[in-house]
């Protein structure tokens, strides 16, 4: 009777061989079924539960130490402070929870796929390290590799040996628990495409659990594996927003969103300025502009445009509305038009170690957007066409945009001008307020554009 091993099951060197004999029970230790010849169980052998375990705890510590789970054993559950190392702002805390709270219930179950997703440092690769030592711990066989270096290992069995390579990747493909870090910093060739999704299709037919990280966007990845990942069924996906531990400055208080500059811009600090001697309709202007504002808080859809001159509290009320929804768990994104474009010449120059398309997403696709300051850039044609595109995209999408401007509408390029002025999706409100240090209050001319009463 042929002696199954684990050379079988995971490509490791057989145990018992040429010894039936179970060496827990003393039983015979593999079993043919007792099956008609029709039957394709036939003539197979299958070890006992006693060489099955041993089987299985062969597996799980030779792939980890063909992991070099070593170096990360440190990285566990008990380590990772789903709080973070450094002071978080609510929303940065929030999905960091959520990504622990994932990692962890899913090392228990392994039930279908993670997706980790964030910037380097956030603690994916430590949530996803803590899952395999977990996983290890219990005897789970499980492989951890990150993207590159799973490809190096099939280029290095491919060379000369078809039989060789074609046994590791049957064996990466059918491992029990696959950890795959740093998804998306391969070398991207036609071939390790290929293989990748070779890999991934098998797994995620035979719903094997999987968990991979990335700092890529979903929609940077390619295609035919982007539609597994998108799988909601089967997947569970959780972007963490937590800055890099290393260099605290996070996703979402980069140089490019200021919003953290604007903490103390609330709805509870905004002046009514009744102390100033402000006209009554003046007053009671800035009260609708507050009303207004904090429609946009509790149902954000549509746009808010908010007009006045430099220092009447636009900008105020615009970071209010930020400051609040991130409150409430939901990213926003605060940024100054002038800047904006700067930040984007400088990234679409090609020695720029910044991405334009990923900073041009960022902004393109946020899930609340506030552009403050409209108007005050440099109008150049490659300026207008940007910000054309950037708001044409969120008019088509209907995404939730919050604008200040100090310009007249009329003095804003036609494009974007018609945009703005379309009631069904804009909402135009004029603050006649005077700015906060300005001269004695005189009546504000009206603007020839259709706006909100105030």
């Amino acid at each position: 009777m042929r002696i199954l091993s684990n050379t079988d099951l995971l490509g490791g060197p057989p145990i018992g061989a040429g010894r039936p004999d179970c060496p827990i029970c003393g039983g015979v230790g593999y079993l043919r079924h007792d099956v008609p010849v029709s039957d394709p169980k036939f003539g197979r052998v299958t070890p006992c539960a006693c060489v099955q375990g041993i089987l299985q705890t062969q597996a799980s510590e030779r792939l980890y130490r063909f992991s070099n789970m070593d170096r990360l054993k440190h990285m566990t559950f008990e380590s990772f402070s789903p709080r973070g190392r450094v002071a978080l702002r609510p929303i940065e805390q929030k999905s960091l929870e959520q990504a622990y709270n994932l990692a962890h219930s899913f090392a228990q179950t392994r039930d279908g796929w993670l997706l980790l997703e964030g910037g380097f440092g956030c603690g994916k690769t430590h949530l996803a390290a803590a899952i395999a030592n977990f996983s290890s711990e219990h005897g789970i066989p499980t492989m951890f590799l990150t993207a590159p270096d799973l490809l190096d290992w099939l280029r290095a069995s491919f060379e000369g040996n078809d039989d060789r390579f074609s046994q590791r990747f049957e064996e990466i493909r059918r491992v029990p628990l696959l950890i795959l870090d740093d998804f998306g910093t391969q070398n991207a060739t036609p071939w390790a495409q290929e293989k990748l999704f070779q890999l991934l299709d098998y797994r995620y037919v035979n719903k094997t659990p999987t968990v991979i990280t990335t700092n890529l966007r979903l929609e940077e990845i390619e295609g035919r594996i982007r539609s597994r990942l998108a799988d909601s069924e089967h997947v569970n996906r959780v972007r963490i927003l937590a800055p890099d531990y290393r260099q605290p400055v996070g996703e979402l208080g980069s140089e490019l969103s200021t919003l953290d500059l604007h903490k103390k811009h609330t709805f509870s600090s905004f002046s009514l300025r009744e102390s100033e001697n402000l006209r009554v309709e003046d007053i009671k202007n800035l009260k609708k502009a507050v009303d207004f504002s904090m429609r946009m808080v509790k149902n954000p859809t549509g746009w808010l445009l908010l007009e006045g001159e430099h220092g009447c509290g636009k900008t105020h009320l615009a970071a209010a509305i930020a400051n609040e929804r991130e409150q409430q768990g939901f990213p926003a994104f605060f940024v100054v038009v002038p800047d904006l474009l700067d930040h984007l010449r400088s990234a679409f120059n090609p020695a720029s170690l910044i991405s334009y398309d990923r900073s041009f997403e960022d902004v393109r696709s946020a899930n609340l957007l506030v552009l403050d300051d409209l108007g005050a850039q440099n109008t150049t044609p490659w300026a207008r066409e940007k910000l054309f595109q950037l708001l044409n995209h969120r008019y088509v999408a209907e995404l939730p945009t919050v604008i200040t401007t100090s310009a007249n509408l009329n003095e804003i390029d036609a494009s974007i001008r018609m945009r703005l002025l379309d009631n069904s999706v804009c909402t135009i409100f004029e603050i006649t307020a005077p700015p906060f240090h300005g001269s004695k209050p005189e009546a504000t001319a009206t603007r020839k554009v259709r706006r909100a009463k105030g």
